[in-house]
């Protein structure tokens, strides 16, 4: 099956002073902005970048929700994005609901509506970022980047991309090592207790919406 057009976004991290990458928020809007004051962060020469997962379990969904229409911030496109999206078209709810995405059907009408624009909009995330930095290639994506080599466009899982866990577990357990083809890999979707990091392998859901920490990393 063809792979869609925007699976692959490439950034040029030089353009801006200094570069932060964020662990899954999932609606946690109040605690990234406390964050982001901590680290001076200035949204006129800085930009952030998410990992995914905005949205669902936390306070303010819609909140982080219209972050992503800001210009000093770039996502991509994690599993609890893709089941909203999926929900809204199939209007069958029943397993985003169960997932954390009842938030959206206790919206007042016109939040929703609003909601409703913003998860529509997410058809336009990507799945894979690669950003240059002054210290190198990093790739972003949700759960994982399926392939021991990573290369521009190279057709991958896109399943996987947004829901594997294997590679970590692997890894966990003591087993492969990094991949190749970029300098460091970023990813989020597994909560864990601290940020974790093997080879050139980068973990950073630290479960801020179950009460740990909100990772925020400065990659430039």
């Amino acid at each position: 099956m063809k792979q869609p057009e925007n699976v692959y976004l490439r950034i040029d991290g030089n353009q801006w002073r200094h570069v932060w990458i964020v662990g899954d928020l999932h609606g946690c809007f109040s605690l990234l902005m406390a964050k982001l004051r901590e680290c001076h962060f200035d949204p006129w020469q800085d930009l952030l970048v998410s990992v995914g997962d905005v949205i669902d379990r936390g306070p303010d969904s819609l909140g982080c929700l219209r972050l992503l229409r800001k210009n000093w911030m770039v996502a991509i496109r994690g599993n609890h994005e893709q089941m909203a999206m999926d929900a809204l078209i199939s209007e069958e709810p029943s397993l985003w609901s169960m997932n954390g995405g009842g938030w959206f059907m206790a919206l007042p009408a016109i939040q929703q509506a609003q909601a409703r624009r913003a998860l529509e909009d997410c058809h336009e995330l990507p799945w894979i970022l690669e950003l240059h930095c002054q210290n190198g290639t990093h790739v972003v994506a949700h759960a994982d980047y399926p392939d021991n080599e990573y290369q521009w466009q190279k057709p991958v899982d896109l399943h996987e991309v947004l829901w594997s866990r294997t590679r970590l577990s692997e890894r966990l357990a003591g087993r492969g090592g990094g991949i190749g083809g970029a300098d460091h890999f970023w990813f989020g979707h597994t909560p864990l207790r601290h940020r974790v990091d093997m080879d050139n392998l980068h973990y950073i859901d630290t479960g801020a919406v179950f009460g740990g920490e909100l990772t925020l990393v400065q990659l430039q």
